[in-house]
């Protein structure tokens, strides 16, 4: 792009101008009262931008809409605080932009317009549970507001005092004062930096199980709720359709499914497949509980580099009303692009691959926002990140997986040729880890399933033996390994088409409550332990792996969601068949 300057003439007047536009660098002259990262909009139609260096009297300000038209001597206003988003419970249910602007009715191009404005305007029910006269601190509940999940009106961090007013119960609008604590006006509607972590009273440890309702996830890389996830995968390996998945089923009690830099195409089908889904838990409409940040590849590159800390901003919101939520962030890859292309645009001497040296930082300081928290209310609420890395030919190498990798908790790598063989969840259980697995297996205790961890390994045991002897099967063949190596092989095809793999499409199988997935892992752990101890026993493996095993092999799709009873049947069929081979 071309830069267009001018000098300007003398002028008494200390009114900030524009003094040179460069692509969607903009130079403007600078009052002393701009700090970096302070909101400046733009010329007549006010194009939001943000303040990323000071030289001087002259501040650059990188803007988040297109700058065709701005032009030296137009006017630039200073916001006097930094890049914020509206925070209200009206969010839930909406599809906005990069900077929680709400995308019904734009069109085919988003109009500019400000950084925030606000949707529809729309009235929710308030029962206040403070009384004038009670004395409250920050983060304290001051009401409860009637939506699809519980939310509740705060005090807002920075405030606290006597209640000198509350509203009476009944429907209001979210910019409606409801109440007056130590002199300041209390709304459902507040704004808060998108760049900065909304306070909590302590962090907790991680160690409460997220179901997602994926067995290769629950079962072998369970990930706890406070905690990080990345999914790395190539071009094809599944992530968008896998982190769609866990949108629809996991147990959050809030959804923030932030698409960054991913294809128009891809967010149409997330946003009306999560408008059409019934939410098992509430039997509404799944949407009803999720927030949908949609910062598509034609979208403005730097409302992409923000999209995520909104994701994180809107996320930290609902959690600290105490509520357990879940931040999807597709793509991580896409949003340190955006990264990259900014740190050229300012000249910045690139680091590997191109990436601003502070890449590694800027990943750390977005999975530090996930957590399990105190809030300054006294409830227990978290935000679990669930990250999508997209390597360019699949290279986990590159700057964004191998630094994403330090940071998280959990990795679900995706394997391509599982993919390519059409094993849903493509998810690798041999480059894949949990470091939540541990504490979980503690929990699982807790609540009654010592046998939780135990399962698990076995499990993971089988899976490794069964590829370490596939390279030898097809140097040799199955018929040169001794009995029990072949059953090794079996019991892997078993675990894989049984158990791991699983149907996004299937009604009874897109979904695989706990018990569920406790009774596939028994049923097919049970049968494996009886081959083992056939061909122990004197018994010919030939005839062990003639015998038809089908009715395990569909257990997964004859058992609904959480059913049980179907899998035991078929592992009895199963065992009788084995018996009569015996």
């Amino acid at each position: 792009m071309t830069a267009a300057a001018a000098t300007l003439p003398a002028d008494d007047s200390s009114r900030p101008v524009i003094l040179r536009v460069a692509g969607s660098l903009v130079d403007i002259s600078c009052p002393p009262t701009v700090a970096m990262h302070d909101l400046v909009v733009l010329g007549s139609a006010r194009l939001p931008g943000e303040v990323v260096a000071i030289h001087g009297d002259t501040a650059t300000v990188q803007a988040y809409e297109y700058t065709g038209g701005l032009a030296p001597g137009h006017p630039a206003e200073p916001q006097g605080r930094p890049l914020s988003v509206r925070l209200a419970p009206d969010l839930l249910g909406g599809v906005y932009d990069g900077l929680l602007r709400p995308l019904a009715g734009a069109g085919d191009l988003l109009m500019t317009g400000g950084p925030s404005s606000p949707p529809e305007p729309r009235s929710w029910s308030f029962t206040p549970r403070v009384t004038e006269g009670a004395r409250v601190a920050a983060g304290d509940v001051l009401g409860e507001i009637g939506a699809s999940v519980a939310l509740r009106l705060l005090a807002p961090p920075d405030c606290s005092g006597e209640v000198t007013r509350v509203a009476a119960p009944g429907e209001h609008s979210v910019d409606a004062v409801l109440a007056v604590v130590g002199g300041h006006e209390v709304r459902m509607a507040q704004s808060w930096p998108v760049r900065r972590p909304r306070p909590v009273a302590r962090r907790l440890p991680a160690d409460v199980p997220l179901n997602t309702g994926q067995r290769a996830v629950d079962l072998l890389f369970p990930v706890a709720r406070g905690s990080t996830v990345a999914v790395p995968g190539g071009f094809g390996t599944g992530k968008t359709m896998l982190l769609q998945q866990i949108a629809k089923w996991c147990d959050a009690d809030v959804i923030v499914y932030v698409g960054c830099g991913e294809r128009g195409n891809e967010m149409a089908d997330v946003i009306e497949e999560l408008t059409e889904l019934t939410d098992p838990r509430t039997g509404g409409r799944l949407a009803d509980r999720t927030v949908t940040v949609a910062n598509t590849s034609n979208m403005p590159m730097m409302a992409r580099e923000a999209s995520v800390h909104t994701g994180a901003t809107v996320a930290e919101y609902f959690r600290d009303m105490g509520l357990d939520v879940v931040l999807i962030a597709d793509s991580t890859s896409r949003w340190a692009e955006a990264l990259r292309e900014f740190a050229s645009r300012m000249g910045e001497l690139p680091a590997e691959e191109g990436y601003p040296a502070g890449l590694a930082s800027q990943l750390a300081a977005f999975y530090e926002r996930a957590a399990a928290v105190r809030t300054l209310g006294g409830a227990t609420g978290s935000v679990t990140v669930i990250g999508a890395v997209s390597p360019p030919g699949g290279d986990r190498t590159e700057p964004v997986t191998a630094h994403t990798e330090r940071f998280v908790r959990c990795l679900w790598s995706l394997d391509r040729e599982l993919a390519y063989a059409r094993h849903y969840p493509a998810v690798s259980w041999a480059d894949s880890f949990s470091r939540d697995a541990a504490a979980l297996a503690t929990a699982h205790a807790r609540a009654g399933d010592a046998e939780w961890a135990a399962r698990r390994g076995r499990v993971a045991l089988l899976l490794a033996e069964a590829d370490r002897l596939a390279d030898l099967v097809d140097l040799v063949g199955i018929t040169a390994l001794p009995p029990r190596e072949r059953i090794s092989v079996l019991a892997g095809r078993l675990l894989r088409e049984a158990l791991v793999q699983q149907s996004a499409l299937s009604p009874a199988d897109a979904y695989s409550a706990p018990e569920k997935t406790a009774a596939l892992v028994e049923a097919v752990l049970t049968v494996i332990n009886r081959c083992l101890e056939l061909v122990d026993s004197g018994a010919q493996a030939d005839a062990v792996e003639a015998v038809d095993f089908t009715p395990l092999l569909r257990a997964r799709e004859t058992a609904g969601p959480a059913q049980t009873a179907p899998v035991a049947a078929a592992r009895d069929t199963v065992l009788a068949r084995l018996e009569e081979a015996a």
